[in-house]
């Protein structure tokens, strides 16, 4: 069992990495682009659409507002890429808005950073996998019952990869990403030539009406500015991702800051390129989407029968020649693969982060902990349950996961760039070269902008999307926060607890060292606890048993008396057969007569070596530890006894069989208490 889990370990995950090898592991930019930027880069899929399923609530009436609103997100991409470069020239250790949140603005402020990064980081997981599988079933309809399976495969595969290590995972991805980019620009430069001939594509939809929704027609004043800015924050959705590069300045070989910084610019150049170049088709395609495929006229059967597809798949085709054409093909393929790749932008900045916090202690340790490969696997594996769970509750939906999207995203796009502003302020009260000091204001002006702008975003997301969904993000943000604060709590009192003071007090030895010695029955284990115990030279040694079976008790202390075992035995008299109980009470008894001396308690356990034994055996060593544990002045040693089933199951051959080895932590294998088992 152990070699069979230890090679498909090896297979899915590869050999394990010395830690003198993770300078192998940096990036160049060539490999961090798609690692890093995936998502939004991969953004432009989904970003459009979004904007025309808000607009089109009112039918065809406000369609006119979509280069307005395109225009306003590549304003703001522009700005928050802009802030972002400053962030990785001045804060490179990978902290990111987190970092610049929690140094500038306080640790209550970076907390909140960073609870939003996480959770927006498991939504980019859930809506890039969704999308991606959207994508594939534009191409192939049949697959729509199978959307859910589909997702949560896809979680798995990119789990896999990037258990695998940072590199490995880029080279991977790195492909289908530059096909994505290439793809979506021959298509758009292909599209917007034709319509320059005079032959503009037209996309399928482009002949169906829309039925307004109930009361969303012939809007004016402030409901229709709400409608423009609802539409506009759903286009937002363009920017996820972009604060991934600030986060993984470590990954990035050297000089990780100019590295970094020009990832982060030619992230927001190609972007913003393919973006405008996706809107500007869909204007001229006259795309139509909605989210109730019944509000289109015009239709050739039923509405309920009718799959609509995705603005990318309705624009291949008609710019490709129709759904048989390779082009078609291509881009959904290269689409559905590229957000689903997506994911790994957070599969790499959400490891990253949670690193960091549990490297000041906000998190759990274990997650600041590298694996066989030098990724930080628990994340990875943390991240991945999650989103999981997510995908299967919203049944994959894209449209449903969408309104818990992007609010995490601008509250670190607002407090880090605050941050950054308070940044210039106190670099400016000390420096005094002339043209530092003029750089210095010209990047507080682009933060401040940054601020103000992403602030107001984060205003509208909350006014636009809150009831449809968002407060659910906002809910599991405020959680995380307390849990963090709640954890941090934890790790300062047991800090605190654990200082050392008084060394030499605390080097005190104890006055005596009362040893007990737990005993069912005379076997090779029980006699080598009382040798180990012995070994110890205690200053009072006995064995103790409790007597569940009377008749059981008489013969073992016959027994006893027979091999001559110069060990008193102290019987325990349990009417209601209750092992544990009468153990405690009696080590609590002697310890409280003696509270300035130790005792220490020995259990024999024998140790099996596959998980269906310890089905046959009762496990009450683990539930006796795990209460002795508790009482102040016990010390628990357990003295372990492989069974030859132990040896084989560990290194066969290796061991004759009964073999003990000496020194071996007992936690490594399931164990078997031999001193309380009839």
């Amino acid at each position: 069992m152990f070699n069979l889990t230890g090679l498909l370990k090896r297979l899915v995950i590869g050999r394990a990495r010395r830690s003198e090898e993770l300078g192998e592991t940096l990036l160049p930019k060539r490999l961090a682009l798609p690692i890093f930027a995936s998502d939004p880069l991969s953004s432009v899929a989904y970003a459009t659409q979004e904007i025309l399923l808000v607009l089109t609530l009112g039918g065809l009436a406000y369609l006119h507002f979509t280069p307005w609103i395109a225009g306003a997100v590549v304003a703001l991409m522009t700005v928050v890429v802009l802030s972002y470069r400053q962030v990785v020239h001045a804060y490179p250790s990978g902290g990111g808005s987190y970092e610049v949140a929690s140094t500038n603005l306080g640790p209550s402020a970076g907390l909140v950073v960073a609870a939003s990064l996480l959770v927006d980081y498991v939504m980019t997981v859930a809506v890039s996998v969704a999308s991606g599988v959207d994508n594939i079933i534009s191409a192939v309809p049949a697959l729509v019952d199978q959307r859910v399976p589909l997702a949560l495969i896809f979680v798995a595969l990119l789990t896999a990869m990037n258990l695998r290590g940072v590199r490995e995972s880029g080279q991977a991805f790195a492909a289908p990403t530059y096909l994505f980019i290439g793809g979506v620009l021959i298509m758009v430069g292909t599209g917007l030539f034709r319509y320059l001939l005079g032959d503009a594509p037209s996309a399928e939809s482009a002949k169906y009406g829309i039925v307004p929704e109930p009361g969303e027609a012939n809007l004016a004043g402030l409901a229709l500015v709400m409608v423009v800015l609802r539409a506009f924050s759903s286009g937002c959705t363009a920017l996820t991702g972009v604060e991934a590069i600030s986060n993984g300045v470590p990954a990035f070989r050297k000089p990780k800051s100019k590295n970094a910084a020009a990832t982060l610019a030619a992230m927001g150049i190609i972007a913003i390129t393919m973006f405008v170049g996706v809107t500007t088709l869909a204007i001229v395609a006259k795309v139509h989407i909605v989210q109730d495929p019944c509000r289109l006229t015009g239709l050739p059967g039923d509405c309920t029968s009718y799959t609509q597809r995705t603005v990318i798949a309705q624009l291949a085709s008609s710019v490709f020649g129709g759904d048989n054409s390779v082009g078609f093909y291509f881009i959904q393929a290269a689409t559905a693969l590229v957000l689903i790749l997506a994911a790994n932008t957070a599969f790499n900045g959400f490891p990253l982060l949670a690193s960091i916090l549990a490297q000041h202690r906000y998190l759990p340790r274990q997650l600041h902990n590298r694996g066989d490969r030098l990724a930080f696997s628990n994340g990875i594996l943390a991240l991945a349950v999650v989103a999981g769970l997510l995908l299967w509750a919203y049944k994959a939906n894209v449209t449903s996961l969408i309104h818990l999207y992007i609010l995490g995203v601008f509250t670190s796009f607002t407090l880090s760039q605050t941050g950054m502003v308070r940044h210039w302020n106190r670099e400016l009260r000390t420096e005094t070269d002339p043209g530092l000091r003029r750089r210095h204001r010209m990047t507080r002006v682009v933060n401040g902008v940054g601020a103000v702008i992403t602030g107001f975003v984060l205003v509208i997301v909350l006014a636009t999307k809150f009831t449809q969904g968002a407060w659910l993000a906002v809910l599991a943000a405020v959680l995380l926060w307390v849990m963090m604060r709640g954890i941090r709590r934890h790790y300062d009192a047991v800090a605190a607890e654990l200082a050392v003071t008084d060394p030499r007090s605390e080097l005190v030895p104890p006055s005596r060292v009362l040893a007990i010695v737990l005993v069912s029955t005379i076997h090779k284990p029980t006699l080598r606890a009382l040798a180990y115990a012995r070994a110890f030279r205690p200053d009072h040694l006995e064995a103790l048993t409790v007597a569940v079976d009377r008749d059981a008790s008489v013969a073992l202390k016959r027994q006893w008396e027979e091999y001559g075992i110069d060990v008193p035995l102290k019987v325990l008299d349990s009417p209601y057969r209750e092992i544990t109980r009468s153990v405690m009470e009696y080590v609590r008894s002697v310890s409280r007569d003696s509270p300035r001396d130790v005792v220490a308690v020995f259990i024999p356990e024998y140790v099996v070596g596959h998980w269906w034994e310890n089905l046959l055996h009762n496990q009450s060593a683990l539930w006796l530890k795990s209460r002795l544990l508790f009482t102040p002045g016990v010390m628990v040693t357990s003295v372990p006894w492989q069974l030859s089933s132990s040896a084989r199951a560990d290194h066969p051959a290796a061991r004759a069989p009964g073999s003990v080895r000496r020194g071996e932590p007992t936690a490594t294998r399931k164990s078997e208490d031999v001193s309380t088992h009839r």
